[in-house]
């Protein structure tokens, strides 16, 4: 999966160019899932949803024309990949994170510098960020998005040799780097989900295999080779 994260402060117009961009991806023949950051409660308020929330460790509502899937407590966007399976994830809003890349979209120019433009591919909309390529055509922004956006696992797990996730995402968009750097994934042991890759720092990844082999060998006809496991939902 690709990724890229619409940022900028309130009435900037981040959800007119998140619906935007998505739409101009799925033109493209990709597939888009879409996830949206809130300083608001989801709206669940006096519904059933909400009284089994109260009792139940998640919940999942499912509707003639939509799911949801409620967390009576804060889980990441890591997290939740898995269920998300698209080809692009376009995230609007969540400042803090660091294991993407951003758009900027700015009321003024002096915003860009408090969020974060180092880790931003461009600019869009009426106001450019300084030093940055600027765009106004959404159709020209899905091209740069399917060419150069990139999710990393959010492990901070330092394996690749940078403090962590952020540090190599900076990287990557200054062109110094590119994400096979990342060791979180790839190497003697993979973990896909639906479809989605796992992020496995080195030393789960050698827990894992090694206890895989290890039960494996207990098995009559094993002998030591490329294992493939397929487990079923």
């Amino acid at each position: 999966m690709i990724a890229v994260n619409i940022v900028g402060y309130k009435k900037s117009g981040k959800t007119t160019l998140a619906v935007a961009l998505a739409r101009a991806l799925g033109a493209r023949g990709l597939t888009v899932a879409g996830a949206k950051f809130s300083h608001h409660p989801l709206d669940k308020t006096g519904t059933d949803t909400a009284r089994l929330a109260e009792v139940c460790q998640a919940v999942a509502g499912l509707g003639p024309e939509e799911t949801a899937l409620f967390w009576p407590r804060r889980r990441y966007l890591t997290d939740l990949l898995p269920l998300l399976a698209a080809d692009v994830l376009v995230v609007e809003g969540g400042k803090s994170l660091g294991w993407l890349p951003r758009i900027l979209v700015l009321r003024a120019p002096e915003e860009a510098a408090e969020l974060s433009p180092e880790l931003a591919l461009a600019s869009f909309g009426d106001v450019a960020a300084p030093g940055l390529p600027h765009f106004t055509e959404v159709a020209a922004l899905a091209e740069l998005v399917a060419a150069r956006g990139f999710a990393l696992p959010g492990l901070d797990c330092a394996t690749c040799g940078r403090p962590d996730c952020r540090e190599l995402a900076r990287e990557i968009v200054a062109g110094a780097a590119d994400p096979t750097a990342c060791q979180a994934r790839g190497g003697g042991l993979s973990v896909t989900v639906n479809g989605a890759p796992m992020g496995l720092n080195p030393f789960v990844s050698r827990v894992m295999a090694g206890s895989i082999r290890g039960m494996l060998a207990e098995l009559k006809g094993y002998s030591p080779g490329e294992i493939v496991i397929t487990l079923e939902p």
